[in-house]
């Protein structure tokens, strides 16, 4: 039986700033334009942290009755551990997804754009086929193409559109940037990962590309993110706050470039995770300023 911290644990609290950092820049882009809401920004924020624990525990359940998760390196895995029962883990996921739900209609309500829970449906799907499912995308090397979507555009200009009723270039800008750095921080973990996935059938995009040019991936998708916040500046001068990352992303990308693996890359890890909630802060507060 699975103890509270467990739980805490296997519901992987380092991807937070992955949920929070997108509501950061689409609130910004919103008061950027007199357009900033207390309550709709909240609500926002519950909705994409529900949900990345819920894509969360849902991975957790699909790759332990998998059996892809027996020999990873990385954060607890309440199923493949046997510290809990698979369905006491989907129960958690869907649980999760409910929470969201719940929050999403509140944000509709105060927003008044009730067609957004069409979004938020899409947005369930996705995070449980990721890896759930007969053919998990994530499985097939688009798992990029998920995050950046609805971790990066969706999380990011919904924010925006529910405060301000549209969306604005700064926006789109930091909705790209943001989603690239979810990005960067799903490859590197998919980098620490390549010789289990290769195992286990798993064809990320990190296998499919190999080794060497998904490092150079990595080190490319955190370059463009800061060219594209400190690119903001030209809406609002403020916005170059984001250029004191660019030595943290020389310091994130040298090991990688280096061959870091295993273990080594967790620090990575857990640095690009705080790298994107500082994005999400100093580009969220440039543009509000």
């Amino acid at each position: 039986m699975a103890t509270p911290a467990e739980w805490v644990a296997g519901a992987r609290p380092r991807t937070l700033p992955a949920a929070a950092a997108p509501v950061l820049v689409g609130t910004g882009a919103a008061a950027q334009v007199d357009s900033f809401g207390w309550v709709a920004a909240l609500l926002a924020l519950g909705v994409a942290l529900a949900l990345q624990v819920g894509v969360n525990y849902a991975n957790d359940y699909s790759d332990g009755v998998r059996g892809t998760d027996l020999d990873r390196v990385g954060p607890l895995r309440l199923t493949a551990s046997g510290l809990a029962r698979p369905g006491q883990v989907k129960g958690a996921a869907f649980a999760s997804f409910g929470v969201a739900g719940v929050l999403g209609v509140a944000l509709c309500a105060v927003s008044g754009h009730w067609w957004l829970l069409a979004v938020g449906v899409l947005c369930v799907l996705a995070a449980w086929y990721y890896t759930g499912g007969k053919r998990p995308y994530g499985y097939s090397g688009l798992g990029e193409v998920g995050v950046f979507v609805f971790f990066g555009l969706v999380a990011t200009l919904g924010t925006t559109y529910t405060q301000a009723d549209r969306v604005t270039w700064p926006s789109v800008l930091g909705a790209v940037g943001v989603g690239l750095i979810a990005c960067a921080l799903l490859m590197v973990n998919n980098i620490r990962d390549i010789p289990t996935d290769v195992v286990a059938g798993k064809r990320t995009l990190a296998v499919r590309l190999g080794d060497h040019r998904a490092r150079r991936m990595f080190a490319l998708w955190l370059v463009v993110a800061v060219l594209l916040g400190i690119a903001c500046a030209f809406w609002n001068p403020w916005a170059g706050l984001v250029t004191v990352l660019l030595l943290p992303t020389i310091l994130l990308v040298l090991p990688v470039l280096a061959g870091a693996h295993g273990r080594a890359l967790v620090p990575v890890l857990a640095g690009t995770g705080m790298f994107e909630l500082t994005y999400g802060v100093l580009l969220g507060i440039g543009l509000a300023l």
